[in-house]
Order: C-alpha cells, then structure tokens, then sequence
C-alpha cells in the first residue's frame, strides 16, 4: 500500500498584514498545511481561520525566532516590508531580509516566494523601489530557490493603492498634481496577486528568479483617476499636472487628503515617478492565468467597493502599519516597567443594557465619530497629520466589526472582550504612550455601569508638560464622549443591541 505525501507545510510571515491576512485562507483552501510568524500573535484571535494554522512568535530581526518558525517548513512565504519604520527602513528592510534568507537555508527550506515591487530596468529607482528591488536579490542570492514576483498598484478592498487613489479621487473634484501622474502603471487586482502567490509554492525546483506580474490594462495615474471616478459614479474629475510640484509637497496633501500618513506617503510618491510596466510573463510557463482570464482594471475597482459597500473588508494595510514599537507594554501588565502614569477615570451609570451600550462602543470612529467636541477632535487630528502622525483619516476597516490590531483613526485597538472591554493604545505623536479603555460593567443592582479611564505615560518633561497643558481639555473631551456614549445607548432601539445598523 503506497502512503499519500502529507500536504506542503508553508510559513507565511507578515500574516497580520494586507497580502499576507489574505494569503493564509487561499492557501488553506489549496490544502496546504499553514504556520504564520506573528510579533503579536493576539492580533489574530479573531481571524475565522486561526484555528486552523499553527501560530509562531517571532520577528524577522531576531535570527532565533526564524529558525523556529522555518523548521520543517517547505516553502516560506516573505511578506515583510518596513517602508512604515522611518527614515532608516532600508537598513532594516536589508537585515530582515538576510536573516530569513540565512534561516531559510540552515532550515533547508524548498522554497522561499516573495512579493516585490515592479521597477523600471534603466531608471534611477525611489528609496523604496529601490529596496524592494535589493531584498528580492538578497532572497535570490541565499542558496534557496526562490520565486520573486513583481507587482506594481495593487487594486482591492483595503489596499494601500487603492485606499490613496479612492481618496483622492474622491474628494478632490479638481486635482493639482506632479508630473508623475502621466506615470505609466500596469496595476493588478488583488485576486490575481493570490492566485500566482498560491500557484508559486509549487514551481520546480530549479526555478530561482524574478517575474513581473500585472493585469491586463496599462494606465497612466491620471486615466486610473479618471476611470476610479467613472465606475464609482461620480463627476468627472479635472487634473492639471504641474512639473513643480516635488514628490515631498505632494506627500503632504496626500497626507492631508487620504488616511496615509505622510511618512509612507512620501515614499509612494517617490516611486509613482518611475513608469512600472511588465516586460514579460513568464510566470504563466509555471503558473497559468486564471481560467477566468485576468481580471481589469474596471472590475478589480467594482470587486474592491463592492466589498467595502458589504462590509466584507477582510484586511487592511493600516493593520500591520504602526506608528511606533510594535507594542509597548501597558500598565498593569506583567511586564510594565513601571514610572510616572496620568490617569484620567470616570464612572457613569447608564440607563441601558450592556448590549445596547456595548453597541455603541464598539462601533466609535470613524464615520460614527467620538461622541464629543468634534472641533476639538478634528483639530487635534489635523496637527497630527501636519507632523506627520495618522490623524483620524484612517477610519476603520468595518463600521462595527473591530478586532485586535485594527487601526482605528489614530488609535490601534490593543485587546477587545466582548460586551466589556475596548482598549485602544494611541498611535499619534505624542512625547509618551498614551491608552484609552472604555468598559462595560454592571453594579450589585444590576445596574449597567460604563467606566472610561485614559492613560498616559509620559517620556521625559515635555511628556509632562503636555500633560498638563491637555489636562483642563479632559472635562469637555472625554468627559463630553462618556456622557455622549451613554445617551447614545439609553436611545438606542432595542433591534439593535445584538447586531449591524
């Protein structure tokens, strides 16, 4: 009796991320066996499928950690990127990348597959084309054969493409804009991305390059606008290109206009100068297209807002894209390494169920809002977005759904417990670490309480003096949202309690 080969056991890293949260299910569906390399592995909890993979802690940084992860493994999935970390993400980008690939190796892994950018062959390349282009040749290099796929703007629900170009199209009828919006593009949907990721795990062996992948229209930035506005129904929108208008400028109204902070903006913007158009296809010698043929531009854009008019956004960019450590510790956990903590806590009994309460509470932000001083709060935000912090553009990714690691405007929900607790850890710039936790108790009268507590972490005096100079703010701000909350559950209907507007 001939025993049946066990099913590949595939790493997939960066699963918290937008390719990567989309990656997993696919390859499940395929029959893969699947381990992912989280930093947080709470921030997958809530994922349907994470129940069905084998769940590994570690960072790329640490050497350790991946021999750990990559043990057994026969094909590594590299979806690391660190265009979000600063000025310094090259050089961080470039250890990453040599770490996995001397890992990989000593693991005698069968193949690595990564997803790099599309770039030009002659053109001086942006800083993050650039190192895009160098981790593929890093990974290539490491004595593993590895599949290099190419990829220029991604189109789908929640991408960071396409979240950038809906924005601006959507709330700039007329446009001021670089010369790079008359770029060449050959944008791709995020489905057909999937399918060559999936299908890469089985190339021969001897397979050891780079291919470009893209869909099957080449636009420049200005007809992709043009075409967005068209299938999403609105207005036609005028453009007018002006050549002085540096990438940098740029990346500030962009940071202005869209939820991408200008720190990731700037090197977007950077790259929209070079023309990214595939040179060949081999992929399909090894990979075949989609029965269904690839899917254009048009539809890739109809699939994405279908999506996010069904609220079936499943990933999001903003979910791996931090604005500081990947997570500092908070008070009252095991590993709080103690020092000065402001705390502003209030106590409030509702006249509503913990359900209707919790209803509103876990659905603020967003287009709900934050229930008090919206001058205040928009503000606050707009400061933010000018010293380069989230604001409050990036919303969230489901109007009422909010799980671990979902960005949420300028905070990033910490840890969540359903129809108690909501703890959101701040991501905009601040001189300290900041927290708020909304929770829902009940008293020994069965009466519904609602305590919020804000928390603050000062980092050296400007940390306190901000502090300070905030605290007369707390009444009107967060007292106001409390207050509001509540008023907001007590007229809550009660159909409403269990589930979606």
């Amino acid at each position: 009796m001939i025993e049946e080969a066990s099913p590949l056991l595939v790493l997939v890293t960066g699963a918290t991320g937008y390719i990567g949260g989309r990656l997993v299910p696919e390859l499940l569906a395929a029959g893969f066996r699947v381990r992912v390399m989280v930093r947080q592995p709470r921030q997958l909890e809530d994922r349907e499928w994470s129940d069905r993979v084998e769940i590994v802690q570690g960072d790329a940084a640490d050497p350790a950690n991946l021999v750990r992860a990559l043990y057994r493994v026969n094909v590594a999935y590299y979806l690391i990127h660190s265009m979000g970390a600063g000025a310094s993400f090259e050089s961080l980008d470039h250890t990453n990348a040599h770490n996995f690939a001397a890992a990989a190796y000593a693991c005698h892994v069968d193949r690595i597959v990564y997803l790099g950018g599309l770039y030009p062959k002659t053109e001086e390349l942006s800083r993050h084309l650039k190192s895009r282009k160098e981790v593929g040749e890093i990974l290539l290099a490491s004595g593993v054969p590895t599949t290099v796929l190419r990829a220029a703007v991604i189109i789908g629900s929640g991408s960071l493409s396409f979240e950038m170009l809906r924005y601006l199209t959507e709330r700039l009828p007329i446009m001021i804009t670089p010369h790079w919006v008359d770029s060449k593009i050959q944008p791709i949907a995020v489905r057909d991305v999937l399918h060559y990721l999936v299908g890469s795990a089985n190339m021969p062996s001897n397979v050891n390059r780079g291919f470009d992948i893209g869909g099957p229209d080449v636009f420049t930035y200005r007809q992709m606008m043009l075409r967005y506005a068209k299938v999403a129904g609105l207005k036609p929108r005028r453009i007018l290109a002006l050549p002085l208008l540096t990438p940098s400028l740029s990346s500030h109204w962009v940071g202005l206009v869209t939820p991408v902070p200008k720190r990731i903006a700037k090197p977007l913007m950077l790259s929209l100068v070079n023309e990214v158009i595939c040179k060949e296809h081999d992929i399909a010698e090894y990979v075949p297209d989609p029965k269904e043929s690839l899917i254009s531009f048009d539809r890739a854009v109809e699939l994405a807002l279908q999506r996010i008019q069904d609220r079936r956004v499943t990933t999001s960019w903003s979910s791996a894209t931090t604005a500081g450590a990947p997570s500092d510790p908070l008070p009252g956990d095991p590993d709080w390494a103690g020092g000065s903590l402001y705390v502003d806590e209030r106590e409030r009994i509702v006249q509503a169920t913990p359900e209707q309460l919790w209803h509103i509470i876990k659905g603020i932000g967003g287009e709900h809002g934050w229930y008090s001083w919206r001058l205040g709060w928009w503000t606050r935000g707009l400061l933010d977005r000018f010293v380069g912090g989230p604001g409050l553009r990036r919303g969230r990714r489901d109007p009422f759904d909010l799980v671990v690691g979902d960005a949420l405007d300028w905070w990033r929900v910490e840890d969540i417990e359903e129809n108690h607790l909501l703890r959101l850890r701040a991501e905009m710039r601040l001189p300290g670490l900041a927290w708020l936790e909304l929770i829902v108790d009940t008293d020994a009268q069965g009466r519904t309480i609602f305590r919020q507590r804000a928390l603050f972490h000062p980092i050296g005096p400007t940390g306190g003096l901000y502090w300070i100079m905030i605290y007369p703010f707390h009444g009107l701000v967060f007292g106001g949202m409390q207050r509001n909350i509540a008023h907001a559950a007590e007229n809550l209907s009660p159909k409403h309690e269990h589930g979606k507007d």
